[in-house]
């Protein structure tokens, strides 16, 4: 299983919706898309299935940068607090 990653637009937004295991390998290629697009930013996370520790810290970190999580599974959630303390 690999991470999907579809791009559309919502009003002023690049909204990115993740499918799938999100990893290290995925992680750079998310920051590579981010750095071209200049809008804000929405990533939707309902369909990630499985999240490792780099693709928890990545996502604590869009957060912390502004990007809205959408539909954030409990568990990446749960793990996203827990790094924070």
């Amino acid at each position: 299983m690999t991470l999907r990653i579809e791009r559309s637009a919502r009003q002023r937004f690049a909204v990115f919706t993740l499918s799938g295991r999100m990893d290290a390998e995925q992680v750079a290629e998310l920051k590579e898309l981010f750095d071209r697009d200049y809008r804000n930013i929405i990533l939707d996370l309902r369909e990630v299935r499985l999240a490792d520790r780099d693709a928890v810290r990545f996502l604590r970190g869009c957060e912390s940068a502004g990007m809205k999580l959408e539909n954030c599974p409990a568990y990446v959630r749960e793990w996203m607090d827990r790094e924070q303390d």
